[in-house]
């Protein structure tokens, strides 16, 4: 944190300077309909009586109702379930060797951006905490237009071919008989798709490890899977490959724990990135690049074209070249993050396209999503898509044009407009395509250098701990023990074998069908940039549970919260009900959350003080079921000298993770590393 308020970091950008134009505030102001005629009545239909029939001319009731019924638009078909924020990215250094991108040429350049993170399979209206692959769209706006730069959870993409997106997301999307399971690929349709499409498990593998279900949208690294183009001024090009690195680490949810949460708070990501934001922990993602000089694109023993396979970051490394930090929550949620439109075809002079084929569909898909959801051609000119920089073109009508173009030619080239607007050289900033060798039959096939479908997950399944492993281990056997079809099962352990044979034999062991035949591919190649037990942990900005009631110790309970709020850590005092807690000494802390209306899954670790309550044996067994649930998934624990009853020890418990305050004068510093380390998996 650099001290500044939201405030001050809000004056220095750029879009949300222009998008206060388009800020309306209403409260104090007179109810009026949309011709602004103020409304003396907005409760009861204009009616014969007060028992009559409603009349036609009621003009104030038709206008409100029918723009309510006529308020939807089309969700996105992936995609459609998201939250983001405004921020701004700042560039760590010039990048002019490799790009002539205006927002990378020079050290302390910033550029205003606007985030949207999302689900794939589930509805606007599916739980955050799903098994999913998820994404993050940023647009740039930059002064030389919008750049959008869409990235993913994962490192490698489903299909190798984009002709073949249409029939992945058929698959993973609910069951077209009976529309379930909603954010859920548990069914036949979607594993029958993987068996018989095995260029898909790579990414499958991914999304049936810890990452598929992250902890926070904080918390999630991405990767641009396609590989784009850096071009700069003297015209040479290189491969390129964006990835997202949270500065808070890499952190995620346990099964157990994203299925509760689902039903408790399905808008856990929504919430927690919002409240972040709001309380000053803003969101930190710094900008790493991988690239490849163009005469090494067959160096490597995988296709740099190819979005199923990763490029190694032991291989190639990535170059952090900027930070960007999300420091505004939005203002209205249909109006900025339901239309804002991103596109890959949105790029700037100094990054283009590579070959890779799923890029090149992707090229063509976006737009004409965008027009069939937002209605118009004109979905550009929302306040929330509007580049910051001017635009002028020869475009004109469509579908809610309010862009008043006064020019009398629209057209290029003309003479009554002196031939304007005017075409700009490329060494005045005008975009050029670089000119790659194009040379082949036009042919429907794939490189042949594609078809390696399981050396890298093989060394992806090397990369995990034994505990990540456990978990896709679990992950699968609960997936696959959803599909109804043996056959479908069987016909996925006998490629899982691929992969790994002791996966593949656990695993048909759990689903009850034949353990498979044959072995996985000879690799024994890992890398640990591939594994979460890698990743930093900070205690800044987890929750804490603080479970207490009254006649607490005041001095030391007030210290242990001084020392948390210290290190940014977020509390949440959670009692009987709602008002006042006291202390021995007449302190008094209010209570968040009872334990009724919050719950211990939706906390990253708990303080238990304990205390006394009009209903003891109901409050110790709360409290202990709280205990129960956070000690059951590896979770930090500390207890004040007053909870030290509370918890239930034996023989067959290590208590690892468990700080304890009576005769410890470091209790609060001890804490909040183990808060900081989130899970103790060698706990018993």
């Amino acid at each position: 944190m650099d001290g500044k308020s939201p405030k001050d970091h809000r004056e220095k950008n750029l879009k949300n300077e222009q998008l206060d134009e388009f800020r309306v505030q209403n409260t104090g102001k007179p109810l009026t309909t949309n011709q602004s005629k103020k409304l003396s009545n907005d409760q009861e239909q204009l009616k014969a009586g007060d028992r009559g029939p409603s009349l036609r001319q009621d003009f104030e009731f038709f206008e409100k109702m029918t723009h309510f019924v006529h308020e939807p638009i089309p969700e996105r078909k992936v995609h459609a379930r998201g939250y983001g924020a405004h921020g701004e990215f700042e560039c760590y250094q010039s990048m002019k060797q490799f790009t002539k991108a205006g927002f990378l040429q020079e050290a302390g350049k910033k550029t205003s951006v606007f985030v949207r993170f999302s689900t794939v399979q589930g509805s606007r209206g599916s739980k955050d905490t799903a098994r999913d692959l998820r994404c993050k769209g940023v647009k740039f706006y930059t002064e030389e237009g919008n750049y959008d730069l869409t990235t993913i959870a994962m490192p490698v993409l489903v299909n190798q071919d984009a002709m073949k997106f249409p029939d992945v997301m058929h698959a993973y999307q609910p069951e077209p008989r009976t529309g379930m399971p909603t954010a859920a690929g548990a069914h036949d349709n979607f594993w029958d798709y993987v068996a018989n499409n095995q260029e898909s498990f790579h990414m499958v593998l991914w999304i049936m490890s810890d990452r598929g279900i992250l902890r926070s949208y904080r918390m999630m690294e991405s990767w641009s899977i396609n590989t784009y183009l850096f071009v700069n001024e003297q015209g040479v090009a290189t491969f390129v490959r964006f990835t997202w690195k949270p500065v808070l680490g890499v952190h995620s949810l346990l099964q157990d724990e994203a299925q509760k949460i689902g039903g408790i708070d399905p808008d856990f990501h929504r919430r927690d990135l919002r409240e972040a934001i709001d309380r000053g922990a803003y969101a930190e993602y710094e900008l790493g690049v991988q690239l490849i000089a163009m005469e090494d694109e067959f160096k490597f023993d995988f296709d740099v074209l190819d979005p199923s396979k990763f490029w190694p970051e032991e291989l190639v490394p990535v170059q952090p070249i900027g930070k960007m930090t999300l420091n505004r929550n939005v203002d209205n949620e249909f109006a900025e993050l339901e239309q804002v439109a991103f596109n890959p075809a949105n790029v700037v002079p100094g990054i283009d396209f590579s070959n890779d084929p799923v890029l090149q569909g992707r090229l063509i898909a976006y737009q004409s999503a965008q027009y069939h959801r937002l209605g118009s051609a004109n979905f550009q000119d929302l306040p929330i898509n509007r580049p910051i920089c001017p635009f002028h073109n020869n475009t004109r009508q469509g579908f809610m044009r309010y862009r008043i173009d006064v020019d009398q030619v629209n057209y290029h080239e003309n003479s009554l407009a002196d031939n304007t607007p005017y075409t700009t050289p490329p060494e005045e900033g005008g975009y050029e395509s670089y000119p790659k060798k194009i040379d082949g039959h036009a042919i429907r096939a794939r490189s042949k250098s594609f078809d390696d479908f399981f050396t890298q997950p093989r060394i992806f399944w090397n990369s995990l701990t034994p505990v990540e492993k456990q978990h896709t281990i679990e992950a699968l056997s609960y997936q696959l023990g959803k599909v109804k079809s043996e056959s479908v099962r069987q016909q996925n352990v006998d490629m899982i074998v691929n992969v790994d044979q002791e996966l593949a034999m656990i695993v048909a062991d759990n689903i009850g069908v034949d353990r498979p035949s044959g072995t996985n591919v000879s690799t024994s190649t890992s890398y640990p940039s591939l594994s979460q037990a890698n990743t930093p942990g900070y205690a800044y900005s987890l929750k804490v549970g603080v479970l207490i009631g009254n006649g607490f110790n005041s001095n030391e309970v007030t210290n242990v919260l001084n020392t948390l709020e210290k290190y940014g850590v977020f509390v949440d005092i959670v009692s009987e009900k709602l008002g006042t807690v006291t202390g021995t000494d007449g302190t008094k802390l209010k209570v968040d959350d009872t334990f009724l209306t919050t719950s211990p899954y939706l906390l990253d670790s708990l303080y238990v003080v304990g205390g006394s309550s009009n209903n003891q044996a109901k409050f110790n067994s709360d409290v202990m079921n709280f205990i129960q649930v956070a000690y059951k998934h590896y979770k930090p624990i500390g207890i004040a000298s007053t909870g030290q009853s509370l918890l239930q020890t034996s023989e067959e418990n290590n208590l690892a993770g468990v700080v304890f305050a009576t005769n410890n004068q470091n209790f609060g510093e001890e804490f909040v590393s183990a808060i900081a380390q989130q899970r103790f998996w060698n706990r018993k």
